[in-house]
């Protein structure tokens, strides 16, 4: 097992405002007598001993600290969220943002090591579209810059056979490209999801290891314009965190980006709808989005935008849209409980994890990572590393 720093033990309990009585006591460290509880974290704290996996893993919980920060050669800086570019509804409560500190906490430590063990291995590879251009610049310098990077053709994207498809083609170029795309919306169990109204997506730009973040319990319609918003950020050089309201300057500039590469404005211009009632009206737009591989939230959003449908219209559509996916996730859970709890783990992580996991199995393979930063880097425990690294796995 990798050395623990010493300094990370005490950077950690600090960042974190507690006293060493109270660590000691809530870590269950007991009195024994030769030293007391909080004598003991001292000692773990000055590098004298070294502690247990098992104590690590509540420190973890303990401090809320990703369990990869404690194998750090130094603490991480600070500033976690980088840029907050959300506009927060009147309802939204602060303490919302604390598994949202985790999340983000636990991605840089990953990208961190990465990053590190890329230039240990002289694998590093600079990319030159990382904050390359300025907001000034314009929306179609960045769109042309885009697909130049992606190199997709959107015929060939919308016509897959399912929006999750088409997600999984436009991913594949951005990972090509050199992006490290997770789907990730709690923190491991569902006790700490994470609503897309307090994030939808974060992004790390960094010219080695970029990483995007997509809130996975977000409308799966609504991933690849999250995932072009968020490389719009990358080519603008900016690390951040983005929500589901986009009134800040900078987020509608890139929802103007992503909208334009998904769907031009040339394209759009050709549709109209006539005076509709209600469900005639969001069955067309429902049935046009599916066309364009988009969220039908995203193309009543253009309506709005083009002046075809008022405000109140277009905040009832979107209701209507959240509340039917609501219910056909609730459906499509149901579903999975009935075929024996739904898809195998390891396929599911898998494919959160993308490009990642072929990364890590590499670096794994060649002894440049142990397989315990391996299994902090995929977030399983270091046996079943080598079980996520099979292609084919067991039903």
């Amino acid at each position: 097992m990798p050395q623990i720093k010493h300094t990370i033990l005490y950077w950690a309990r600090e960042t974190s405002k507690l006293s060493i009585e109270d660590a000691a006591h809530k870590l269950n460290i007991t009195d024994s007598k030769t030293a007391s509880a909080s004598e003991k974290l001292i000692a773990f704290e000055k590098g004298r001993k070294s502690p247990s996996r098992s104590l690590l893993l509540r420190m973890s919980k303990l401090y809320h600290r990703p369990l990869l920060t404690f194998y750090l050669d130094q603490p991480p800086r600070t500033g976690d969220r980088g840029e907050d570019f959300r506009t927060h509804p009147d309802h939204f409560k602060e303490e919302e943002n604390s598994h949202v500190d985790v999340l983000i906490r636990d991605i840089k430590a990953r990208q961190s090591t990465v990053r590190e063990t890329l230039i240990d291995e002289d694998e590093e590879i600079r990319l030159d579209f990382i904050g390359k251009y300025t907001v000034e610049h314009g929306v179609m310098q960045i769109v042309q810059t885009l697909r130049e990077i992606l190199d997709i053709d959107l015929n060939e994207y919308r016509s897959q056979p399912s929006i999750k498809e088409a997600f999984k083609l436009l991913r594949q170029q951005a990972e090509s490209a050199g992006i490290f795309i997770l789907l990730k919306g709690n923190l491991g169990s569902y006790h700490s999801n994470i609503d897309v109204k307090t994030f939808r997506g974060f992004v790390l730009s960094d010219d080695i290891a970029p990483f995007i973040v997509i809130n996975n319990r977000d409308a799966e319609s609504a991933w690849s314009f999250t995932l072009v918003h968020e490389m719009a950020h990358l080519i603008l050089g900016q690390t951040g965190i983005s929500g589901a309201y986009a009134e800040n300057q900078i987020e509608k500039f890139c929802n103007n980006v992503a909208s334009e590469f998904m769907l031009p404005a040339t394209e759009f211009e050709a549709f109209h709808l006539p005076n509709l009632d209600f469900d005639s009206l969001s069955t067309e737009i429902s049935e046009y989005a599916l066309s364009k591989k988009l969220s039908s939230s995203h193309i009543s959003y253009r309506l709005y935008r083009r002046g075809d449908i008022n405000k109140p219209l277009w905040e009832r559509l979107r209701e209507y849209y959240y509340e039917k996916w609501q219910d056909q996730r609730k459906t499509s859970k149901e579903k999975n409980k009935e075929n024996d709890g739904g898809p195998n783990y390891y396929v599911v992580h898998r494919y959160k994890l993308g490009a990642l996991v072929e990364l890590v199995q590499r670096l794994t393979y060649s002894g440049a990572l142990t397989t315990t930063k391996a299994g902090m880097l995929l977030d399983v425990k270091p046996l079943k590393v080598h079980r996520l690294f099979e292609r084919e796995q067991p039903a």
